[in-house]
Order: structure tokens, then sequence, then C-alpha cells
């Protein structure tokens, strides 16, 4: 079983030894793989090669499970992508399908996805021009957020406070200003974190940070939660992306409403599996091996 990761050298990092220990569990040996040395060979008759070469197998495998993917250029990351269609085309179980990935790395389709269908999301606007940003920012009479439309773990995020500060236009931006209102959670700013797999929300954890980002990976602290009405909008929200499994973020304002914030297609779990007692990697592991006819 192929484990896609951006880190092969390191043995997937701690979620990939997660997942690896997992598939030993049930017989199933787990290799690791950057989709960076994958490649296309359309040099014979398509009945009798595959077209794509995976390194260590010599023919496709029935699953392959996507951890993670390595930062590039457009045409690299285009062509990874492209790996991971062929693979499904060819008839691999892709985990997470490259669709459902497309879908929800790109936080400007997560959300037009997601308001779309009717599910409660902040006021977001996203757009090229800075000029429109900054109208956007004068005319909003509200905190907002500026975040990378590519991004995760809270990395280039931005609070704008005031309507006069000049729109942010740099590294992180990249030439699209992807803005969402601040949504208020209280004096301790906070926000959910809800794992999701085959629709249903398997674990649930406050993430409640030191500033106003709650990202585990900024330094929140974590504590389990049992809220059913988060995990219905997560389990809402994940059948929208037409996911595997997924991290859905959600927030509750001070009146009591909840809004989804993201959909992660990749999402770590470190941060939960130290404080829910259900072994994440496992659940997935077989939810995957379910779905492998």
């Amino acid at each position: 079983m192929p484990i896609f990761t951006d880190e092969p050298l390191k043995h997937g990092g701690w979620h990939g030894e997660q997942l690896k220990l997992s598939f030993a569990n049930c017989g199933v040996e787990a290799v690791f793989i950057s989709l960076l040395d994958c490649f296309f060979d359309l040099s014979s008759d398509l009945a009798t090669s595959k077209s794509v070469n995976l390194p260590t197998f010599d023919s496709l495998p029935r699953a392959a499970f996507v951890r993670s993917i390595a930062g590039g250029t457009l045409q690299q990351i285009t062509m990874r992508l492209n790996v991971l269609h062929a693979l499904t085309l060819s008839g691999v179980k892709v985990y997470n399908e490259p669709r459902a990935i497309e879908r929800t790395v790109d936080k400007a389709m997560t959300s037009f996805l997601l308001h779309h269908n009717g599910v409660s999301t902040p006021p977001t606007w996203v757009c090229e021009s800075r000029q429109a940003a900054r109208e956007i920012t004068e005319k909003f009479k509200k905190k907002l957020i500026i975040k990378p439309l590519f991004g995760s773990q809270g990395t280039g995020v931005r609070l704008l406070e005031t309507q006069k500060l000049p729109v942010p236009q740099e590294l992180f931006v990249d030439g699209v200003f992807y803005l969402q209102e601040y949504i208020d959670s209280g004096a301790k700013p906070h926000d959910y974190r809800v794992f999701v797999i085959n629709h249903q929300a398997i674990a649930t954890m406050r993430r409640t940070g030191s500033t106003w980002l709650s990202n585990v990976a900024q330094g929140a602290y974590c504590e389990t939660v049992d809220d059913l009405e988060i995990a219905e909008l997560a389990r809402v929200a994940s059948r929208i992306m037409a996911i595997d499994y997924c991290g859905v973020d959600i927030i509750r304002d001070q009146s009591g409403k909840l809004y989804v914030l993201e959909v992660n297609s990749i999402p770590a779990w470190r941060g939960l599996q130290s404080v829910t007692s259900v072994n994440i990697a496992d659940m997935l592991v077989a939810d995957l091996l379910s779905k492998v006819v």
C-alpha cells in the first residue's frame, strides 16, 4: 500500500508511522512514496503496460493513501494531482480522491460550495484586484481576516482590525485576496476541529488559542468535546465536498450560531489524537480497506 507523503525519507513523519502501524495490524505493508518521484510512461500499448510509474511497485496497487503533497510550482502541483487522477482512472482507490483534494485545498471553492449548498459560512470575498480588496475592507464595517488561498496550520493568516490599514500584498497573498469576516467566539477565542470519516464524525476537539488564532500548530490548547450540533454540521459539510475523510473547522459566535470555516482534505490529527481515545489511524485504514474491491 503506497502512502504518498512529502517526507518519505523521514518515514512519513508521525502521521505516516501511525498509518503504517495500522496497515501492518491489518496485514498490509505500507510504503512511503513522494508524488514527485512518480511519472507517466506512455511509451507502450496501454493494454499491456501500466502508464503510471510508482517507485518500488511493479504493478499498480489496489489503493493508495494520500497523506501529503509536496509544495511546488503550479506545473509541479498539477503534475502530482494528474498522477492521482490517472491512478483513479486506472482503477486505483485513491484516498482522498484528487477531485476532493482540489475542491478543499482551494479555500475559495470550499467556501463557494458550502455557501451554494446552504451551509452557514462567514461572509467571504475573493478577488484578484487589490483595489477591489481595498474597497471591500473600506465598506465592510467589521473585522476581516485575510488568508492565503492555499495554506494550512494558520500560516499567513492575518487579522485586519481597521479598514484604514493597507491590504497586504506579498508572498502569502500571491495575487489573490481571500477576505473573510472575523467571527468573535468570546473572551477566549476558540473553534472546533471535527474529524470526519465516511461522513461520520468520529472525534471533536475545542481549540483555544492564546491569541485570536486557534490552530494547534500555533500553540492552541486542545480538549475533547461532545456536541451533536457541531458533529452534524461537519457531517453535512463532508457530504457536500464528496470526500472520504476530512477535518472540518467550525466556529460558534457569541449568539450561538455555527459557521463552517474550512474543510481540510489532508488533515493532521496529532493534536486531536492526544485528547481522544479513538485510534484515528486505525479508523482511517479500516475505512480505506473497506472500500477496496
